[in-house]
This record gives C-alpha cells, structure tokens and sequence, in this order.
C-alpha cells in the first residue's frame, strides 16, 4: 500500500507539477524570431518601429534591408490623425535608420535612408548588409495637409472666439 502511495504521489508530480513549472519562466528564445535554417550561420539584428512584427531577427548571414523589412511582414500601417483611413501614398515618407556599435573606436555609427513611399527603395538599400547586433529603427509617416492643419487650428481657433463672445457678453 505504501508503494502505490509513493508511486501515486510520484505520478502526481511528473504530470502536474513539472510541466505547469517549465511553462511559467519565459525563456530567451520564446523572443527571438529565426528566420535562417538551423545550422545556418546567423546575425542576430533588432527590428523596432513601423513594422507589422518588430523584434530581434536571426538572419541569415549577409541579409540587406529589404530583405529584413520583408522578414517583418513590411511596413506598419500609416497612422492618421482622427481615423484617417484615405492616406495620400505620394506625401507618405519612409525613413529607416540602422545604428551599429563599433567596438574599437567605441561610437555608434548610424546609416539614414529615406525616400518617398511612392519612390523605389534607394540603391543603397539593397547593398547595405546587415551585421550581428544592429539596431533597426523605421519610421513611416505622413506629410501634413492643409486639412491636417485646419483639423489642429479650428477647434483652437473656436475657443477662442467663443470664450471672447462670452466675454463681451458679460462685460454688457
């Protein structure tokens, strides 16, 4: 009877215990995304800003940014004002900014490329080759309108006239 006790209490253990425990820490590889094949030597690069899955990528060895941004599943969506959901693509900038420590003179070196989305993606872009712990940073974002400004001054410029019609309403 004991050792069906001790074997019921070593079941209990095994199938509940464990397995709820090795679920709870989050381990480092659950925040990486491999894109290369196992085995395949890899750079390890962070992707942050208007992208539609940023991160930290294992490429592969060699990958440019196009490649990296296609990785990401592309450029985020345009962010409007009020909802916007029209977005004029010919005022629409893309901007990517890919900073990377050097060790020996102990300076961050920043590479810019930007370009109108309606534009092809500069030269520069394709032979840039990405390396081990880069920071890559891309903004997409919209030229204002006059509506934009407008949609910013009016309801300014009503409080204003409002607040000196009341005023001089008072003053009578």
């Amino acid at each position: 009877m004991q050792n069906l006790i001790s074997y019921a209490a070593l079941v209990v253990v095994l199938f509940i215990a464990i397995p709820a425990q090795a679920q709870l820490p989050e381990t480092l590889s659950d925040r990486y995304i491999r894109v290369a094949e196992m085995g395949e030597l890899v750079d390890s690069v962070n992707v942050w800003g208007d992208v539609n899955s940023s991160g930290r990528y294992l490429v592969p060895e060699g990958t440019n940014l196009p490649d990296l941004i296609s990785f990401s599943f592309g450029y985020g969506q345009v962010r409007g004002g009020g909802g916007q959901s029209n977005v004029d693509w010919t005022k629409t900038q893309v901007e990517i900014k890919v900073s990377r420590f050097n060790e020996n003179r102990r300076v961050v070196e920043v590479a810019y490329f930007r370009y109108l989305y309606h534009d092809p993606e500069p030269v520069e872009m394709w032979e840039f080759d990405l390396q081990n712990n880069d920071i890559v940073t891309v903004r997409v974002r919209n030229k204002p309108s006059l509506t934009d400004y407008v949609g910013v001054l009016a309801p300014v410029l009503s409080v204003i006239t409002t607040t000196l019609i009341l005023w001089d309403r008072f003053r009578e």
